[in-house]
């Protein structure tokens, strides 16, 4: 069974106390680019909170430029019951967007 889409949250900037607010169940997460909308990861996974807490959102190398400017991103997510539940539901709204975005919607 799937939930519902929380809102849309800011994604955690690195250096500052922020936390992510996700739910410790599989489910879906969907991360986009705050000022166009532009997709950057969407994902079904075990746990929501744990992946959006690994994903990288930047260089995390050594050699990166500190002053680099890391786009602003936001999170939503959508818990459900199973990770097979969320596989199903993330290859629904993949083919409803695909659809979509091939104009025959």
């Amino acid at each position: 069974m799937i939930s519902t889409w929380s809102e849309w949250k800011r994604y955690p900037r690195p250096g500052r106390a922020e936390n992510i607010e996700a739910p410790i169940s599989p489910g879906i997460y969907e991360v986009r680019v705050a000022g166009t909308g532009a997709l950057h990861s969407f994902e079904a996974v075990d746990n929501v909170a744990v992946a959006l807490a690994q994903l990288q959102v930047g260089s995390k190398s050594w050699f990166s430029r500190r002053n680099a400017k890391l786009p602003d991103l936001e999170y939503r997510t959508c818990a459900t019951s199973s990770r097979a539940d969320a596989k199903a539901a993330a290859e629904r709204m993949i083919g409803r967007r695909e659809t979509y975005m091939n104009g025959t919607a």
